[in-house]
């Protein structure tokens, strides 16, 4: 017999699923809990692995169920699609046309959904979730969400044993997507502008529960040991100084810098050791750096010789021939392999689908005066976005993220984002009417 907390998480699981029949958005929030807190290889989801349940494909199946069954209740502000879903319709082509135009892909997919495979999937559950997701009660509730999950997997981190660490970096906590330490920390980080946002829009207990996730999700970065993340945390600092709306400037900016300070406190000898480490001069590069700048050449090579892209997933069976010792070494920069694999048209696309969510942000950065009730919460959650964007869009430099779920998940909040004030506009204007 499975152990008690086996049965809960069984009966938690079944509760939301039957749940998102009726109300979809429950489906939404239990099925990124369960990407990225990775219920199959937590110790209570294997307890019930036995019994053969995809936690993820019904959680995904049971939102799409209860998509079809409410389609009228639903409200998809001015369009159903926008424009960035257009283009993300246009990339996810790319994805496939490249697949379909290459040679097959070799070895490295076996155990795994290949790229094309993958990111079909990861398109659906945004495409759910954007149409779901379409007020701000659901999406502040979906950063609740987050708040939670970035506190539980920063306890699983801090109370991760010696065996979880792989030359002094914490590695395999969370989901699929999160197993490697950069992953991760890019994960945790894109969740803290989030987590300052909801701490000055909750109540005192809610803003002790957001303290505390901080401070997890802090620690689990400085854990993973990840310039990149670092470097993406700079630039988020950075964007939070450009871009907080003026009628918040002031919390906003005692919050960055008591939050860098926690940082800074919370930081032991060996993550300021591994930052130090952060050197752009050719004669001060240790290995790991030097040999992304030979990837990166490599990668560019790579799309002179084929100008429409290797193939989704073709990367590694392609890298020997440009650096035979490098054989099937990542190419360690999302830009890259997305030049790479995708080719010219794929990164012009994914630039273009890049600064539509931008404009669509800045829209909602400073709102003209009472023009929503709600204009608060639109400003904040718009600034989080950008900021949480920001951090991952530099972690892409460093990290292969281009398929990477937690990614597409942020840019598509943008677009709940846009549904929720066009849903409050129309609202505001029936009850003028009236």
């Amino acid at each position: 017999m499975p152990p008690l907390k086996g049965l809960l998480f069984l009966g938690l699981f079944l509760f939301v699923a039957f749940s998102a029949l009726f109300a979809p958005y429950l489906g939404v929030y239990g099925y990124i809990a369960d990407y990225c807190l990775g219920a199959s290889n937590q110790w209570w989801g294997k307890a019930i692995a036995h019994l053969g349940v995809r936690f993820s494909f019904t959680l995904a199946l049971a939102t799409a169920l209860g998509m079809l069954l409410n389609w009228g209740r639903l409200s998809f502000g001015d369009q159903l699609l926008t424009r960035q879903e257009k283009l993300l319709l246009l990339f996810l082509f790319i994805v496939w046309f490249s697949s379909l135009i290459n040679p097959e892909t070799r070895g490295r997919y076996s155990t795994v959904d290949h790229p094309t495979m993958k990111f079909s999937k990861v398109v659906f559950f945004c495409f759910l979730m954007t149409h779901i997701i379409t007020d701000i009660k659901k999406l502040s509730g979906l950063f609740w969400v987050l708040v939670a999950i970035s506190l539980l997997l920063g306890i699983q981190a801090w109370s991760a044993q010696e065996g979880a660490f792989r030359t002094g970096r914490l590695e395999g906590i969370g989901g699929a997507d999160f197993f490697d330490a950069n992953y991760f920390a890019a994960f945790m980080a894109a969740i803290l502008p989030i987590i300052g946002i909801q701490f000055l829009r909750a109540k005192w207990y809610g803003k002790i529960f957001c303290f505390f996730s901080a401070a997890f999700a802090t620690n689990a970065v400085i854990l993973c040991r990840s310039r990149g993340a670092f470097l993406g945390i700079l630039v988020g600092i950075f964007a939070s100084f450009i871009w907080v709306p003026k009628t918040h400037r002031k919390k906003l900016v005692i919050c960055v810098i008591l939050g860098a300070l926690g940082g800074l406190y919370l930081s032991d000898e060996a993550f300021i050791e591994r930052i130090g480490t952060i050197d752009i001069r050719k004669e001060n590069l240790d290995e790991s750096a030097f040999s992304r700048i030979r990837l990166w050449t490599a990668g560019l090579k790579m799309v002179i010789d084929h100008p429409l892209g290797v193939g989704a997933g073709n990367w590694y069976q392609n890298i020997e021939r440009y650096i035979p010792e490098y054989v099937g070494k990542d190419s360690h920069s999302g830009y890259v392999k997305c030049i790479a694999e995708l080719g010219l048209h794929g990164v012009v696309v994914f630039f273009a689908l890049l600064i539509v969510i931008l404009k669509s942000l800045l829209v909602f950065r400073n709102l003209p005066g009472n023009s929503y009730h709600k204009k608060e919460d639109i400003e904040l959650i718009s600034f989080s976005l950008l900021v949480s964007i920001s951090i991952l869009l530099t972690c892409c430099v460093t990290m292969s993220l281009i398929y990477a779920e937690f990614l597409w998940i942020m840019l598509s909040l943008v677009v709940c984002l846009k549904r929720s004030v066009d849903n409050l506009n129309v609202d505001s204007f029936a009850s003028q009417e009236a």
